[in-house]
């Protein structure tokens, strides 16, 4: 196969380009890493010297492709004629992207900051990642109120971006109540196949989230850690 995915199913980055690929119809190899193996780290790291996952390699071009939104840029060059996540009109295109860097630095990074201090005991003070969470809340319910997917009519590359980044998100900082508008595009998102797809194979390693009660009932359902 011409396509190998370095990843973690666990991971929310990883999570973001296996959305895209099902979206994509791609055909690839899975390379599950480890990064608690040495050995895994330094076959990762052997391709991308920062040592993190998503990578995408690409045996008939020769070509390694490191950082979850350039991997699914590269996939709508590389599959030609496939669904296009990212439009061709540059405008859309601007918007699409604008809403990607939203998810990845306003809702992922303080997720993850959260997630972190939870694995660490660090006990640090997070007021400032839960006040941007909630910031990103608002902005979001206020964009979905009159679209079906982030930028528009089409899923596109930020949708791929906001299924992980709120599906955890969410599970660290509860989505408000009164924003009806996200929980609405968090349903949509969580129903399509694509993304059903990827939290189902994601559920087997829940166990190693340390916000794993927080996960809605309906997905830990039969989520046994893997042998």
């Amino acid at each position: 196969m011409s396509l190998t995915l370095y990843f973690h199913p666990l991971s929310s980055f990883c999570q973001k380009v296996l959305v895209a690929l099902y979206e994509k119809g791609c055909d690839f190899d899975r390379r599950i890493i480890d990064l608690g193996s040495e050995k895994d780290r330094a076959e990762l790291q052997a391709l991308w010297p920062f040592c993190k996952f998503p990578v995408l390699r690409d045996h008939v071009r020769n070509r390694v492709v490191a950082e979850s939104s350039i991997i699914i840029e590269y996939l709508d060059h590389d599959a030609a004629g496939s669904y296009p996540l990212i439009p061709a009109d540059g405008s859309h295109a601007l918007e699409v992207r604008y809403w990607d860097r939203v998810f990845d630095q306003y809702v992922q990074a303080p997720m993850q900051q959260i997630v972190s201090d939870r694995l660490t005991g660090a006990g640090a003070d997070l007021s400032k990642e839960r006040a941007t969470l909630e910031t990103a809340y608002g902005l979001i319910d206020r964009q979905v109120a009159s679209t079906q997917w982030i930028a528009g009519l089409a899923f596109s590359l930020a949708d791929c971006a906001a299924a992980p980044a709120l599906f955890y998100a969410s599970t660290v900082q509860p989505l408000p109540p009164d924003l009806h508008h996200l929980a609405s595009y968090l349903e949509r998102l969580q129903g399509r196949p694509s993304v059903r797809r990827v939290i189902e194979e994601a559920a087997p390693y829940f166990s190693m989230y340390p916000f794993a009660e927080a996960i809605p009932a309906r997905f830990r359902q039969g989520a046994d850690a893997p042998g």
